[in-house]
C-alpha cells in the first residue's frame, strides 16, 4: 500500500497530514500526486468524498515550498462556497508556510487523467432510501423525519436540499417554527450571510442546514451523517453530488429522497446511473397524518410572511443584475420572451384549429 512518502511528498507535509487525521492516500491522491509533482498537467475522476482536493493541494503547497514568492496557481471551482472551503485547506496544509491565499493554475495541454473505475457512482458506506409520499404530505414527512433523527441522534447533523431558492427560505422558516435548529443557504441571500451560515453549520451552532444545489458540489462537512432530498433531483449526476454530502472519506451516512406521484422516472434514471437500487425507508404513516394538519397550515403562514418581505421582486432584480453581468440587456431579454410566449401562444392556437378542422372532416366523412 502507497505512503505520502512514497509519493515523493516532503517530511513537513506528511506531518501536517498526520495532524489533520489524513494517515495514507486515497486512490485519487495516490495516483495524482506524483505526476502533478513531475509538473504534468493533470486531471482526476473520483467519487465525492475520496480525497480530490488534496490530490491538488499536497503537491502545490510542495512546490510552493521549493520557490515561495509571488502569485503561484489559480483555483477554478464551481461555487464560492467551495472555493472559501478549499481555501481553508491549504491554510490548515500549509500553515508552516504563512499562506494567507492561495491559488492553482492549470494550462491544458495533453493532460495526464486518471480515473477511479467503479461500476456504483456513490460509496458503499452510504446507505441510500426513498419515500414514497404524496405531493401534499411530503413536508409532513420531512418534519416527521427530522423529528426521529434528533429523538434518536441528537449530536447528528442534517443536510436538506431542494429545488428553489423561494422553496429553501419557507422550509427554513417553517422549520424554525418547529424549534428546529436550522438554517438556509442559497443564491439569493448575500455572500457573507451565506458565508456566515456556512460557518454555524460546520461548527454545529446549527444543527440542520436547508440548501439549493449551491451546496451539492465539494463542500465537505465531516459532521453531516444525513442528506434529505426534499425533491427529487431532475438529473442523476445532481443526485450523486448532493448525496456525496455526507459518508465521506469513509465514514457512514444516510440519504433519503422523498419520491412523489411523478418522480418515479426520476428514481429509475438515478438507479441506472448509481448502478445500485435505493431501498425504502420505513416509516410510520399514522405519526405522519397526526401532524399533516399542523404542518400545512405553519407552511402557509410562513409563505404569507415571505410574501410580505418582496422575495419575489428580490429575486427579479437580481436576475436582472446577473443578465447585466452576463452582458445583456434585461429588457430586451424580457421583450423576447414576451415574444417567443407570443408566438407560442398562436401556434397552440393554430393546432388547436387544425385540429377541429381535421376531427370536424372525420365526422362528416362517418356520416
Amino acid at each position: 500500500m502507497a505512503t505520502f512518502e512514497s509519493l515523493g511528498l516532503c517530511e513537513w507535509l506528511i506531518q501536517q497530514c498526520k495532524q489533520m487525521g489524513i494517515s495514507r492516500p486515497t486512490p485519487v491522491q495516490e495516483k495524482c500526486i506524483p505526476a502533478i509533482l513531475e509538473g504534468r498537467d493533470c486531471m482526476g475522476c473520483a467519487k465525492t468524498g475520496s480525497g480530490k482536493t488534496a490530490a491538488f493541494v499536497l503537491p502545490v503547497l510542495q512546490k510552493l515550498s521549493e520557490d515561495p514568492y509571488g502569485v503561484f496557481c489559480l483555483v477554478l471551482t464551481p461555487t464560492r462556497e467551495l472555493a472559501y472551503q478549499i481555501a481553508e485547506q491549504f491554510r490548515a496544509l500549509g500553515k508552516p508556510l504563512g499562506l494567507k491565499d492561495c491559488i492553482i493554475s492549470i494550462a491544458m495541454n495533453r493532460p495526464f487523467f486518471w480515473e477511479h473505475k467503479s461500476e456504483v457512482q456513490t460509496v458503499e458506506e452510504l446507505d441510500q432510501r426513498f419515500i414514497l409520499t404524496p405531493e401534499k404530505v411530503k413536508d409532513a414527512y420531512l418534519v416527521h423525519l427530522i423529528q426521529k433523527f434528533q429523538d434518536e441522534h441528537d449530536d447528528w447533523s442534517i443536510m436538506i436540499f431542494t429545488n428553489t431558492c423561494k422553496n429553501c427560505q419557507i422550509l427554513a422558516m417553517m422549520l424554525r417554527e418547529f424549534n428546529f435548529p436550522t438554517i438556509s443557504l442559497h443564491s439569493m441571500m448575500k455572500q457573507r450571510q451565506r458565508f456566515a451560515n456556512l460557518a454555524k453549520f460546520k461548527s454545529n451552532v446549527f444543527k440542520i442546514l436547508i440548501a439549493t444545489d449551491v451546496a451539492a458540489r465539494g463542500l465537505d462537512i465531516p459532521t453531516v451523517q444525513v442528506v434529505i432530498n426534499h425533491n427529487t433531483p431532475g438529473l442523476p449526476k445532481i443526485y450523486i453530488h448532493r448525496v456525496g454530502r455526507t459518508a465521506r472519506a469513509g465514514r457512514n451516512g444516510v440519504a433519503i429522497t422523498l419520491v412523489t406521484q411523478y418522480d418515479i422516472h426520476l428514481i429509475s434514471a438515478i438507479e441506472e446511473q448509481i448502478q445500485a437500487k435505493l431501498s425504502e425507508f420505513p416509516v410510520e404513516e399514522k405519526e405522519v397524518l397526526k401532524i399533516l394538519t399542523q404542518v400545512n397550515v405553519t407552511r402557509r403562514q410562513c409563505e404569507i410572511r415571505l410574501e410580505s418581505t418582496d422575495f419575489d421582486e428580490k429575486k427579479k432584480i437580481n436576475k436582472r443584475k446577473q443578465m447585466i453581468l452576463e452582458g445583456k440587456d434585461p429588457d430586451l431579454e424580457e421583450k423576447r420572451k414576451h415574444e417567443q410566449e407570443k408566438i407560442r401562444r398562436q401556434k397552440k392556437k393554430q393546432n388547436r384549429k387544425e385540429a377541429k378542422k381535421r376531427s370536424a372532416k372525420t365526422t362528416a366523412v362517418d356520416s
